[in-house]
C-alpha cells in the first residue's frame, strides 16, 4: 500500500477543516473560518485551498482505484500458508 506524502496529508487536513466548518455552518449558522480570518483575502484563500484539496483528493482516489491489485500466485500462497 502506498504511503501518504505531505501533499496528501495537507489535503486531508484541509478537508477536515472544511468539513468541520460546513458542519458548524449547517448546524449553528456559525462560520469559524470567517470569524478567525474575516472576509478578507486570506479567508477566501482558505476556502480556495479547501476546494483545491477536495479536487486533489478526488484525483488521488481515482489514482488508487486504477492501481492494479497485487496478484498472488498459487505457489506464493502455498509458501505463505506453510510458514
Amino acid at each position: 500500500m502506498k504511503r501518504l506524502n505531505w501533499l496528501d496529508w495537507t489535503a486531508f487536513t484541509l478537508l477536515i477543516i472544511g468539513g468541520l466548518n460546513w458542519g458548524l455552518v449547517g448546524l449553528f449558522g456559525f462560520n469559524l473560518v470567517t470569524v478567525i480570518f474575516g472576509a478578507t483575502l486570506f479567508g477566501r484563500t482558505i476556502f480556495t485551498l479547501v476546494g483545491l484539496s477536495a479536487l486533489y483528493s478526488i484525483y488521488s482516489l481515482t489514482k488508487i482505484q486504477s492501481t492494479p491489485a497485487m496478484e498472488v500466485t498459487v505457489e506464493e500462497e502455498r509458501i505463505r500458508r506453510a510458514a
